[in-house]
This record gives C-alpha cells, structure tokens and sequence, in this order.
C-alpha cells in the first residue's frame, strides 16, 4: 500500500494526540478514538468481504461465470482486482473520501466476479468450512497484532517480499502446472497472509496518532480496511487449496 503516512508526520506535530504519559482523561478519549477508528475498519472490511461473498454466488449460480471462461474476458476480470488497487493507491490524494468509498464498493464487487469460479471447482459446504475457518484465525491474528507489546513493524519487508516471491512462483506455475510447487505455495500464501494480518493490524493501530483528528482520517478507514481485506480474502483463497473439497 502506498505510504502516505509520511507527509501526516510532517504535517501534524506529534504533540497534537495524547501519548501514554499524558492525564488520564486525554488517555481514555484517545483510547476511545482509537477504538472508534479500529472499528470503522473492521465495519468497511467485512461488508468488502460480504459484498465479495455475495456476488461471487450471484455471478456463479447465474451461468455467467462459465460465461466468460476460456474467453479473453476471463483474464480481463482476472487482473482487473489489481487495477482497482492501483487505483486506489495512486489515486489516494486525488480522490475524495466519497469516491474512494464508491471505488472501494466497485473492487469488493469485482473482487467477486474475478473469484467466483471457486464455486465451479470446489462444493458449497467445503467453501463454508474453509470461510468460517479464515474467519476464526483472521480475527484471532488481528487481535493478536492489536494486543501484542511486540513490535512487528520488522515483519513488513520479509513479507512484501514474500507477496512478491508468492506471484512470480504463481505465475510460473501456470505453465508448469506442478501440483506440488501449487502444493507449496499455497502454504506459504496462508503463513505469508496470516502475517500480515497481524503485522497490517499493529500498523493501523500505530497510524492512528498521525491521522487522528485530520481530514486524512476517512480515507485513512477506508484504505485500512483494503489492506485488511486483502489479506483475509488470499488467506481465503490459499487455505481453500488444502480444505476444499473438490466437484
């Protein structure tokens, strides 16, 4: 995600939110902020991931789906995801929050189209189990990275560059076709999200002292919760390979 932290510590002295050693009511409002913000994320994240979820079925039980496969369409949609993030990256300072909002609704429901094939490869029940099963360990991971006294902003490199490891291998599998190197990545994709769940949550709690009580704090919920959502839906996504039941 692009880092647009910089310019708010510039931007806004340090002094302006309340630290630890502050009084106590200037503490408990922050704490309260900060929960408030915590929450406005995990709100946008799950209604990316419902609206993800139910237009995935839409797109597949409705025949269109099977539409656009072996068509060039099919990889139109297939890399479309990535030009919303990019989008909504570069496009950040641009955009005002409302469009970003429309922009983030528009890459949950694309998001939807671009997976709904997993409902043409894998059964409905094996879907589920691995959904609630992402669900359980996304929530206890995040609430890990809140919660922990550690500092894991150390984590961020090793695992950017394992997104970058995990798509270059993908990209070569595709005309290998080896199940086991599939086998291995999809492994590691899994270890890989689940870090960063954890690593992205601790980095948004910490964020929240430069965007508090700014205009960048709208926009900084709503590119919260993609960083979030991205990394429930491919933690979803690898750990469907090992629990999905196949048609």
């Amino acid at each position: 995600m692009a880092d647009w932290n910089e310019s708010q510590r510039s931007d806004q002295g340090f002094g302006s939110v309340p630290r630890a050693g502050g009084d106590m009511q200037s503490r408990a409002q922050y704490d309260e902020g900060l929960r408030s913000y915590m929450l406005s994320i995990y709100n946008y994240m799950a209604s990316g991931v419902l609206l993800t979820g139910i237009v995935a079925m839409l797109t597949a039980t409705t025949g269109l789906t099977m539409a656009f496969i072996g068509t060039p369409l099919q990889w139109v949609i297939a890399l479309a995801p990535l030009a919303f993030i990019l989008v909504l990256n570069f496009g950040l300072h641009k955009m005002s929050q409302t469009t970003l909002q429309i922009v983030f609704w528009a890459f949950a429901a694309v998001m939807g189209v671009s997976i709904s094939t997993i409902f043409l490869v894998f059964t409905m029940d094996s879907i589920a189990v691995t959904f609630f099963a992402t669900a359980g360990a996304f929530a206890g991971l995040s609430l890990w990275g809140y919660t922990t006294k550690k500092d894991i902003s150390g984590w961020g490199s090793f695992l950017f560059m394992g997104v970058i490891g995990l798509i270059i291998a993908s990209v070569i599998n595709i005309f290998l076709g080896s199940e086991t190197m599939a086998f291995v990545i999809s492994g590691l994709g899994v270890l890989i999200f689940a870090g960063l769940t954890a690593y992205d949550t601790q980095r948004l709690k910490n964020q929240y002292q430069y965007v508090a009580g700014t205009q960048m704090m709208g926009k900084a919920v709503i590119m919260g919760a993609v960083s979030l959502y991205l990394d429930f839906v491919n933690m979803f996504m690898f750990l469907l390979q090992f629990l999905g039941s196949r048609e």
